[in-house]
């Protein structure tokens, strides 16, 4: 695609108010593909004012009518999904099958989820003497990350379109050009101009500017926890609602009765896909001491298959920090028994699927999220032990447990503290809550539950 220099806001294309750039670089050889406008201040300032003065009349809209221009643009995606997944390809590196099928492929079922659920949710109820109405909660501020472009898009901008909310969004800025892709279908679905803006920019300068705008009602961010904690801290001085999806150190508990050699290949498959670049990957394996070596001798077979298949990480920057780890975990004692330091191919900005044997609860691999393709395998000794061990990090995004029979993985699953659990390889479903416990974020993405974050409540007495 050739990329807009401009931003979209009110239902146009519209010159930045700075000719600074961010250029786009494909990962996977390390060349400029295009350019965006490294948006301002000023800029967010347009688009939150665009999104303010379209609020009343798309709030105001039927949801039928809003559920007809969420199925339209759900439409659009499919008819494009190729060159999103191309395009998506380009700029984060994934490969090009797991663009089709993940990048491109869930977002067009979320947009889809949306348009049921608007034209369905009971946004109002009666109780007792009282009727309780769900109205949109304003301005939307959404500031999503790089790994999964166009499904965090989806999953913010869909759902906030659901409730009757106007949005403003600020991608990552690796991965700008799907987010362009994005805004062209939305003007082609017919959605009303200045219901969805589009700002492009860095993070401590167009994001920061609209996560303090005082116009907008709610921010959803996705990314650092780091960066999370900043932006609940100024959005705690405004009063102002944040629903925030952040990192994740996710266990994979197999159980001693579990198919240990599905187990395996599964979850080192989870740890691998998107090159690592998942929040809820499940990148500690937890097995019980008797079954250790085994699972050890399976995983690193097991990754040695993904030299050749696994995609890039996304930046200079990135990859430095995966390595980073790697090097670390080699420092405090972790045994090395697949990948290492040393890039797979050069150009691009690969790094070699990797696990770690004899990886202790307390090694920083074990407690940090690392974000690159690295698996740490942990003992356990008894149901407690691992449990301890599951929950005993700072993060509760996601996990899994295997076991023999699906009770004992839903027992187990039940005390683990964290937000999904995926019970013998249970399937990713678009219309589940998505959100952590602890560190890993307030709120939920995806069905109803998502939609929800995006309304606050009013009752009437009679």
């Amino acid at each position: 695609m050739k990329a807009h220099d401009g931003m979209y806001i009110d239902g146009a294309w519209r010159p930045a108010t700075s000719g600074d750039v961010i250029e786009v670089v494909n990962p996977a050889d390390e060349r400029v593909i295009g350019q965006v406008p490294a948006g301002t201040a000023a800029d967010v300032d347009t688009a939150v004012r665009a999104a303010r003065a379209a609020f009343p009349g798309w709030a105001a809209t039927p949801p039928a009518e809003r559920a007809a221009r969420l199925a339209a643009l759900r439409d659009v995606l499919v008819a494009r999904k190729d060159e999103i997944a191309e395009t998506v390809t380009a700029e984060l590196g994934s490969p090009l099958k797991f663009s089709e099928a993940v990048q491109t492929g869930a977002p067009i079922g979320v947009a889809g989820s949306y348009a049921e659920l608007a034209a369905t949710y009971a946004f109002e109820e009666r109780v007792g003497n009282s009727t309780v109405y769900l109205e949109p909660l304003g301005v939307v501020g959404a500031i999503t990350p790089w790994n999964y472009p166009l499904h965090q898009i989806v999953a913010k901008a869909a759902a906030a379109l659901a409730a009757g909310c106007t949005v403003v969004l600020k991608p990552a800025e690796d991965t700008p050009l799907v987010a362009q892709l994005f805004a062209e279908a939305v003007h082609e679905a017919g959605v009303p101009a200045g219901v969805f803006n589009l700002v492009t920019g860095l993070g401590p300068v167009a994001g920061q500017a609209l996560a303090e705008h005082p116009d907008v009602d709610l921010v959803s961010f996705t990314g650092s926890t780091a960066v999370g904690r900043q932006i609940a801290a100024v959005a705690g001085a405004a009063i102002k609602k944040v629903a925030l999806e952040l990192g994740g150190k996710s266990a994979n508990v197999i159980l001693p009765s579990a198919d240990l050699a599905k187990a395996v290949n599964v979850g080192v498959a989870n740890v691998m896909s998107n090159s690592g670049q998942t929040c809820s990957a499940w990148t500690r394996m937890l097995v019980h001491r008797d079954q250790y070596d085994e699972a050890v001798e399976l995983a690193a077979t097991a990754a040695a298959k993904y030299g050749e298949r696994i995609g890039p990480v996304v930046s200079a920057k990135q990859q430095a920090r995966v390595l980073g780890y790697i090097e670390k975990g080699v420092a405090e004692g972790a045994r090395l028994v697949a990948g290492g330091t040393e890039a797979p191919r050069e150009p691009g900005w690969y790094v070699s699927p990797t696990v770690f044997a004899d990886v202790t609860p307390e090694m920083t691999i074990a407690q940090e999220e690392i974000f690159g393709p690295v698996l740490s395998i942990l003992r356990y000794d008894d149901e407690e032990d691992a449990l301890r061990i599951a929950n005993g990090t700072v993060y509760g995004l996601a996990g899994a447990v295997w076991a023999g029979e699906e009770a004992e993985a839903v027992a187990f699953a039940r005390r683990m503290d964290t937000g999904q659990v995926d019970i013998n390889g249970g399937r990713f479903n678009v219309r589940a809550p998505f959100g952590g416990y602890k560190q890993s974020g307030v709120g939920r993405e995806l069905g109803a539950h998502g939609l929800a974050e995006y309304l606050q409540t009013k009752s009437l007495q009679f």
